[in-house]
């Protein structure tokens, strides 16, 4: 019984916010980042608009500093991923002895560049997408377009978290100011 109720406790504790619980500013920050990078991509006519909106949302942190090497390491990830995958598709295919030996080579990169593990995270996912995902276009052209529709959701993801962050910056100084002032 007490097992069930340290479990249930921790479980809580993971779950229940205690340092960063979202606020009725970062939701409206989320919409307006997810719907422009959307909508940007869709102007770009790029096929699978999505990923925009869902790359501008993994970069969002607490802060612009914790946000932005998130998003170098996503973009770096994702342009390894992507030439990997689109000269393996030019070459070799979707083969299964391929797809392993270009996570490899995905591997190897990463530890050579020396990037975060988040980013040889983020060239497998796109390495995955670009090899397996069923196309009627080739694996260059998926590869081109899966790295345009992430840059351009972390780009306006940045873009709109930075502006948001100094219009916060300056109501908190108003409101600091005038609570000195009364």
């Amino acid at each position: 019984m007490a097992d069930n109720r340290d479990m249930s406790a921790q479980l809580r504790k993971w779950v229940i916010a205690q340092d960063n619980p979202p606020s009725i500013a970062h939701v409206v920050l989320s919409v307006l980042t997810a719907v422009v990078s959307y909508v940007i991509a869709r102007l770009f006519r790029l096929p699978e608009a999505y990923w925009a909106p869902m790359s501008a949302l993994l970069v969002m942190q607490l802060t612009l500093s914790a946000a932005f090497p998130i998003a170098v390491q996503y973009v770096v990830g994702t342009a390894v991923g992507a030439a990997v995958g689109a000269l393996t598709d030019i070459y070799f295919h979707t083969s299964l002895s391929a797809f392993g030996a270009a996570i490899v080579l995905v591997g190897l990169l990463c530890v050579a560049l020396r990037v975060e593990r988040s980013a040889f995270r983020y060239a497998s996912i796109t390495l995955v997408i670009v090899m397996l995902v069923p196309r009627s276009t080739n694996g260059g052209l998926v590869a081109l377009h899966r790295f345009l529709e992430v840059s351009i959701g972390i780009a306006v993801g940045l873009a709109l978290f930075a502006i948001w962050q100094k219009i916060d910056l300056k109501l908190s100084v108003k409101v600091k100011s005038a609570s000195s002032v009364g």
